[in-house]
């Protein structure tokens, strides 16, 4: 049985996938002499999305060409934005080379999963273009060493919007996505959403029931335990949404996955882990990290939960994150009341690898 959703919101595409549509017509144009008026994307969510070409232009060896970003019924910043992908054919052996694009930030600080003064394109955008710029050239007999820009029109403007200034991310958006799809963002469908997938899960018998803050987190959870899809509810970020239900419409046993930054937030309090509604408290984290050998002033100091993370030693860092997954359970426990339900907490790392897990 699938799992039952409660809206008829219109999904979007993240500016990864309309960067990789950029990119392959502007490769196509390079190598056909002629831009596609419309390409098709195979998101790393199994979607395809159809997406129309706009803006145009081709020079010797230069290629550009616009994809405007589609956000569905997501209200999303960057929804409507114009992205830019510009292509030009490289060094002989290079590879694909990512270049920096007028209004995508420029990564200034340690602690994102890209180095300082590289572009803000994360990896998975960077492997979907990738992907997309070698199977182009094996199609149409071209070479795979090609320089990429992407542009963002208004991207300096549009990125006061979002937390790229706070996070050192300087001059422009970031391009993001992992699944390549834009989930609709409304808070009451999507907890609306949470709570049909109790009802079915209940009503199926289900004795163990997943809460992933993503797909990242639900494919490494589904590799310890065989979920059927319907325990599997999409929780996002949304942990108080799906513990407030459960709490009066319980599951024998429940297990939370996710990421270290957004459960050092629940082992902190939060509730509702989306980054524009709670944050980091490192103060708190400083403590956590003295009783693990950690330099307090550092962890103050620090850019991002990832940035604490990587400076901490194996040890230390199993230490960490051992207290983050019981605060983390005992803060789910309070939620729960005294409900009779099992929880377990696992904290994955970025990389797809268990961090700890903590049953109480």
């Amino acid at each position: 049985m699938a799992r039952v959703l409660t809206t008829n919101l219109r999904f979007g595409w993240t500016t990864g996938t309309c960067a990789t549509a950029a990119i392959t017509a502007s490769y196509t144009a390079l190598m056909t002499g002629k831009f596609p008026k419309s390409v098709n994307i195979e998101t790393p969510s199994g979607k395809t999305a159809s997406l129309d070409v706009t803006e145009t232009s081709l020079e010797e060896n230069v290629a550009i060409s616009g994809i405007i970003k589609d956000a569905g019924d997501d209200p999303d910043v960057t929804h409507g934005a114009l992205i830019l992908g510009e292509v030009s054919f490289g060094r002989a052996g290079q590879g694909v080379r990512f270049l920096q694009g007028k209004g995508v930030g420029t990564i200034t600080k340690a602690g994102l999963p890209i180095e300082v003064g590289e572009p803000a394109i994360n990896p998975v955008p960077r492997q979907m273009m990738t992907d997309a710029i070698a199977s182009l050239a094996n199609n149409l007999g071209g070479s795979q060493d090609v320089d990429i820009t992407i542009h963002v029109r208004d991207g300096e403007q549009i990125a006061l919007k979002t937390w790229n200034p706070r996070l050192g991310i300087t001059g422009g958006i970031s391009i993001l996505g992992t699944s390549g799809v834009v989930r609709p963002f409304s808070c009451a469908a999507w907890i609306a959403s949470i709570h049909r997938g109790i009802d079915v899960a209940r009503a199926n018998g289900i004795g163990h029931a997943l809460g992933a803050t993503g797909n990242q987190s639900e494919a490494l959870a589904k590799s310890r335990y065989d979920f059927d899809d319907i325990a599997c509810l999409d929780m996002g970020d949304f942990v108080g949404g799906l513990l407030k239900y459960l709490r009066k419409n319980p599951i024998p046993k429940i297990t939370l996955a996710g990421g270290f930054a957004k459960f050092t937030k629940l082992a902190q309090g939060a509730i509702d882990l989306h980054s524009a509604r709670s944050q980091v408290d490192f103060k708190l984290l400083a403590d956590w990290g003295d009783s693990c050998g950690m330099d307090h002033e550092a962890i103050l100091k620090a850019n991002s939960a990832l940035e604490v993370l990587q400076s901490a030693s194996e040890e230390q860092k199993q230490a960490l994150c051992q207290i983050i997954s019981q605060r983390a359970h005992e803060k789910v426990k309070g939620l729960l009341r005294d409900t009779d339900i099992e929880v377990e907490i696992l904290l994955v790392s970025r990389d797809g690898t268990f961090l700890s897990d903590y049953k109480g």
